[in-house]
C-alpha cells in the first residue's frame, strides 16, 4: 500500500521545513547586506526595516526548529540530540550534518545576544551579529550535501537562486559604496573645484 505514511512524513516535513528555512535565513541575509548604516532601504524607513527584519529572522527560527525536531524524529536515519549542537558528533553524514550544527550554533548565539542586547555595548553585538554571514552559507552547504535531492531539480534550483540573490545584493552593495564619496572628500573636491574657478577668473 503507497501513500504517506509517519516516517515519510517527517522525512518531507524535515525537508520542506529545512528548504523554507534557508530561504527565510537568505532574506535575512540579504535584507542585511542592502540595508544602509543608517538602517534603511531605499524606498523604506528604518522602522519597517526593522520590523521586516525581526519578523522574518523570528519566522526563520520557527522553521529552523521544525526541521531540527523532525529531523531528530525521523526514524529513517539515526540523530541523536548531541549531534544537533555538537559539530560532527553525528553518525549519519558527520560533516554535512556538523555543519548544519554548527550553523545552529551560530544562530543561536545570534538569537541570545540579540535578547541580551540591552546589556552588551553596540560593538560587542554588533560584531556577534557578523555571524549570521558565516551562519548562511554553511547552511547552503550542509543543505546541499545531506540530502541527494538537493543535488538535482527543484530544490537545487532553489538553492542556486539563494547564491545568486546573495551574490548580486553583494555586488549591489558594492557597487553602491563604490559610488558614495565621503562627505569629507566631496567637501574637499568642492572647495578644489572653486579654488579653480577663482584662480581663472
Amino acid at each position: 500500500m503507497s501513500g504517506i505514511t509517519h516516517t515519510t512524513a517527517l522525512w518531507y516535513a524535515s525537508r520542506a521545513t529545512g528548504v523554507v528555512t534557508l530561504l527565510l535565513l537568505t532574506a535575512v541575509v540579504v535584507l542585511g547586506i542592502l540595508v544602509n548604516r543608517q538602517g534603511r532601504l531605499p524606498g523604506l524607513p528604518g522602522f519597517a526595516v526593522t520590523g521586516l527584519h525581526r519578523s522574518v529572522s523570528l519566522l526563520a527560527v520557527a522553521f529552523l526548529a521544525v526541521h531540527v525536531v523532525t529531523a531528530i524524529a525521523d526514524p529513517y536515519v539515526t540523530i541523536g540530540l548531541a549531534a544537533i549542537v555538537v559539530p560532527f558528533a553525528s553518525a549519519y553524514k558527520p560533516f554535512w550534518l556538523g555543519l548544519g550544527a554548527v550553523s545552529l550554533d551560530l544562530i543561536a548565539a545570534l538569537i541570545l545576544t540579540s535578547l541580551a542586547r540591552a546589556r552588551m555595548s553596540r560593538r560587542a553585538w554588533r560584531g556577534i551579529h557578523w555571524l549570521a554571514y558565516a551562519a548562511w552559507p554553511l547552511a547552503v552547504v550542509h543543505s546541499l550535501g545531506s540530502s541527494a535531492d538537493a543535488r538535482s531539480g527543484l530544490v537545487l534550483g532553489v538553492l542556486a537562486g539563494c547564491v545568486l540573490a546573495a551574490a548580486v545584493a553583494v555586488a549591489w552593495r558594492l557597487s553602491r559604496a563604490a559610488r558614495e564619496v565621503p562627505r569629507a572628500r566631496r567637501a574637499a573636491a568642492i572647495l578644489s573645484r572653486m579654488s579653480a574657478r577663482k584662480a581663472e577668473l
